[in-house]
């Protein structure tokens, strides 16, 4: 019995998807066409009470008239009632009215004209309920009521002796009336319902086309789509080739999803797919669409490889305390957060959504408005490591200098990591206030060393690619170096390898353009972005940072021990410095001696420590080592570092962090935290 009434809804379902479709009418509009519809079923009871009265029906029938188009308001009238009762309920007094009309006037043709004024004003509800009431009536008036009574519903003989040939002929009529109305108002209101570029629907249509579904308690998935570096190509081949590109992947999503669903395209390179069934539908359109974008998109003749993120949400991640068009807004919000994780997951992916990424968000929202009064409230402080010059062995280094560490101490939640607030403060814009404030607290305080210890001391500040693409860059350095005194020499600033590989032509410009200020320029976590080797003699550049992550895995030999001996041999050959990051052992070290690698930074030699705690000197061998090292080195590189430009991006239309829920869905906490040391450092 299940399975047949399962079989019955499919079946009614996909007529329905053949019938024309609009707008639901906004509930103030849909309320105000209501009021009136039934003030003129009211007023159409009481006139034909009179009409019967005047044309000789009696009190009796004339009051028994009146009551059957009346009674039917009485479920039209409470507003906790659904819209489909009640303007159901409004239709059936409308159309009773013409069965009436038609009997107290002994079938006269004209009465019967009274159907077709009624289906124009029940067409006002721009719904197809209010017409089927009106076709039911004439079905059972026409026909049953013609064949008892034919002489009080029909005035000609033919209709009397055929009463239901003509009941079909009537209902055909009324079908007709009630199509042509619905469709008239439906296709004009197509012209605000479709997305120019694709055709597809737009956000207007896909939100009702979910509030429709969600209404008849279907099971439904949603499939947010989100094209990703789409910038890239209209910043490489222009918005033109951005177009083809974007009719291209909305053709490849319509042949990946059935008649019955809905594709949307939402703006920009983000689209939206409706899939009736549920969880599992959704997840197979996703997986058919990955699969499409494996093949290149020809643009002009030239093959473009595109990429997607894609996020899924379905009804049972649904809170079901929400109205119908709440729900909706919730359902698509469920699969845009989770696409924002498979962004941050590392792209070209389906994650599934799961309770825990909508806290995540509250609290990542909450952080990003407690980060706006960080500043102010003295919550963020610098601390510094050294860098030494490892090859002394006196006991005793001098530092080279130190690498500036932006902390932020918050009153609640305690020590936020950077990998947290940096990206949140990209994407707010106060990462330029919060730079500019690193930038002279760090240079005055290098000032500051210098003068105490009598020789120079010098800082590294790591700028973000934010500050980096500000126009104000410049005169920010240039005002830290005047304020505190420092010469521009002392002052390094440095970038993560993966800013580089962004826009490499720009940010050379920008960095050649600091440098002429007399600054220098070191590339961050070096070895870790693409095509490192060929592009490094074109950077204006002085030093060179290797990754931690290779550092690592030199007491192993190997490639690791090959790549760095290349990249330092590189460097030395283009007059370049080199520093080797997260040195902790002195196996390291000691390896980095015999590559002749000149400087080190790491926990063999000193922690990032809060200015006050900073030492001259610092030892030159294991005594400074951390024992429990993995926890230093995660101190270090996930408290002391930002993420990179795409969990950057996620935070900023998200604000999010990957749920425990999420576990099998977005990659574990140390991949994640891999790829995030791998490309960015804290300011």
């Amino acid at each position: 019995m299940r399975s047949l009434r399962e079989a019955a809804r499919r079946h009614a379902g996909l007529a329905f998807s053949v019938l024309p479709r609009g707008r639901m009418l906004p509930d103030e509009v849909w309320q105000r066409r209501h009021r009136a519809i039934v003030r003129v079923a009211g007023l159409q009871a009481l006139v034909l009470v009179l009409f019967g009265a005047f044309s000789a029906q009696g009190v009796a029938a004339s009051l028994a008239g009146g009551l059957l188009v009346a009674a039917p308001l009485l479920l039209a009238l409470p507003p906790s009632s659904s819209r489909k009762l009640r303007s159901g309920a409004a239709s059936v007094s409308l159309f009773l009215a013409s069965t009436v009309l038609v009997q107290f006037w002994s079938g006269q043709t004209e009465a019967h004209f009274h159907f077709f004024v009624m289906v124009g004003l029940v067409a006002l509800y721009q719904d197809w309920v209010p017409f089927s009431v009106g076709l039911l009536i004439v079905v059972v008036h026409h026909g049953l009521l013609g064949t008892l009574f034919p002489g009080d519903v029909y005035d000609h003989h033919a209709a009397m002796t055929h009463p239901w040939r003509w009941m079909m002929i009537h209902a055909g009529f009324v079908l007709a009336a009630s199509a042509t109305h619905l469709t008239s108002w439906r296709l004009n209101e197509q012209q605000g319902l479709r997305d120019a570029l694709t055709g597809l629907a737009n956000r207007t249509q896909l939100s009702e086309f979910l509030t429709r579904v969600l209404s008849r308690r279907d099971q439904v998935g949603v499939l947010f789509v989100d094209l990703d570096d789409f910038k890239n190509v209209n910043d490489s081949r222009g918005h033109a080739a951005g177009d083809q590109l974007l009719l291209a992947v909305a053709e490849r999503l319509r042949a990946c999803v059935r008649g019955s669903d809905l594709v949307a395209r939402l703006g920009g390179d983000e689209f939206a797919v409706v899939i009736h069934g549920g969880a599992a539908p959704a997840r197979r359109v996703g997986e058919r669409f990955l699969a499409s974008l494996a093949q290149p998109v020809d643009v002009d003749g030239q093959p473009i490889h595109v990429h997607a993120s894609l996020g899924t949400a379905d009804t049972a991640t649904l809170c079901g305390t929400l109205s119908e068009l709440d729900t909706a807004t919730e359902l698509l919000r469920n699969a845009d957060l989770a696409m924002y994780w498979a962004k941050a997951a590392g792209k070209n992916r389906l994650v599934a959504y799961s309770p825990g990424m909508s806290q995540a968000a509250h609290d990542k929202a909450s952080l990003r408005e407690d980060l706006t009064h960080a500043l102010d409230a003295g919550q963020l402080e610098v601390h510094y490591q050294a860098t030494v010059d490892f090859r002394k062995d006196n006991g005793l280094a001098q530092p080279k200098g130190y690498e500036a560490l932006l902390r932020w101490h918050h009153p609640e939640r305690g020590t936020v990591p950077p990998l947290e607030f940096i990206p949140l403060a990209e994407a707010s814009g106060d990462i330029l206030a919060i730079g500019a404030w690193v930038l002279r607290t760090a240079t005055a305080q290098a000032a500051t060393w210098s003068a105490e210890r009598g020789y120079p001391v010098s800082v590294a500040v790591n700028l973000s690619a934010v500050q980096l693409a500000s126009d104000d860059i410049l005169h920010t350095v240039r005002e830290a170096l005047r304020e505190s005194g420092l010469r521009p020499h002392q002052l390094t600033l440095e970038v993560t390898e993966s800013v580089l590989v962004d826009d490499l032509e720009a940010v050379s410009a920008r960095l050649a353009q600091l440098r002429a200020t007399g600054v220098l320029v070191a590339i961050d976590d070096f070895g870790t972005g693409y095509s490192s080797l060929s592009y490094l003699r074109r950077l204006p550049v002085d030093t060179v940072k290797i990754d931690q992550s290779f550092i690592t895995d030199l007491a192993h030999g190997g490639s690791a021990t090959t790549l760095v001996a290349s990249i330092i041999e590189l460097a030395r050959s283009l007059g370049l410095d080199v520093v080797a990051e997260g040195v902790e052992t002195e196996q390291q070290a000691q390896v980095l001696r015999e590559l002749s690698c000149t400087y080190a930074q790491g926990y063999l030699y000193a922690r990032p420590q809060p200015a006050r705690e900073v030492a001259s000197h610092v030892p030159d061998h294991a005594t400074g080592y951390v024992t429990d090292h993995v926890v230093g080195r995660a101190t270090d590189h996930v408290v002391g570092r930002a993420t990179d430009h795409v969990v950057g991006r996620a935070a900023d239309r998200v604000t999010g962090s990957v749920p425990s829920q999420a576990t099998g869905q977005v990659p574990d906490a140390g991949s994640a935290t891999a790829a995030a040391v791998s490309s960015s450092r804290v300011l």
